[in-house]
């Protein structure tokens, strides 16, 4: 499924109105993933897709959404990886996929890596997303930034970082770098593209979209 602009991909967990107007007018098209449109219904969004198992929604909201529903049966992966799987856009803003269930959080965190270097998950406090082969931030001095490994990291170079990341192997069994913090106003990693989620506080996100182009 092709989209040639950002898409708001909403999940079953915590969405406030909060955070949908952090991501107001940053987006063009609206994906459920399977219980998110509870979410899609209780903001009046109007979904181009539903995606998922379709365990989590109601015989209503099935009959009210049929022409629109994907259902994918197979339980290897989870909905959202589902998802991933059939979006092909330049930039998925996900909503609903942190805070809630501390499982459906850490499989979410888990698909990232996995997935190429476009997704921005966005929760009440933070947002994250993994690192492309070169990442250039633009952030106010003394920022918090923290790079967290889902596996073995190593060789990545870094400028503008209180404690830079060259030199050291990282994984989650040994070495993380949490609240790190940027003590210049741009920020740039090299052969970041490994196993590694870059996470930051929610109001540089526009910052972190900047990033991108389309």
């Amino acid at each position: 499924m092709r989209f040639d602009a950002p898409v708001l991909l909403l999940g079953a967990g915590p969405v406030s109105a909060n955070i949908l107007a952090l991501v107001q007018g940053k987006y063009r098209h609206v994906v459920a993933a399977d219980g998110g449109l509870a979410a899609v219904e209780r903001f009046g969004l109007k979904p181009e897709a539903v995606i998922g198992d379709m365990d989590s929604i109601s015989p209503a909201h099935r009959a009210k959404y049929r022409a629109i529903c994907h259902e994918i049966a197979e339980q290897d992966s989870t909905d959202f990886e589902k998802c991933l799987g059939w979006i092909d856009a330049p930039l998925i803003l996900g909503i609903g996929f942190l805070g809630g269930r501390l499982d459906h959080e850490l499989a979410a965190l888990a698909a990232l890596v996995k997935q190429p270097a476009n997704i921005v998950l966005i929760s009440e406090v933070d947002i994250v997303f993994r690192p492309p082969q070169a990442l250039d931030l633009t952030l106010p001095v003394g920022a918090r930034i923290s790079f967290f490994p889902m596996g073995v990291v190593r060789d990545i170079r870094s400028e503008g970082l209180a404690w830079p990341l060259e030199g050291k192997v990282f994984s989650p069994d040994t070495a993380i770098s949490i609240s790190n913090k940027t003590v210049a106003d741009r920020v740039t990693l090299a052969d970041a593209d490994q196993p590694l989620l870059c996470i930051l506080p929610r109001e540089h996100l526009a910052a972190t979209l900047n990033r991108f182009k389309y």
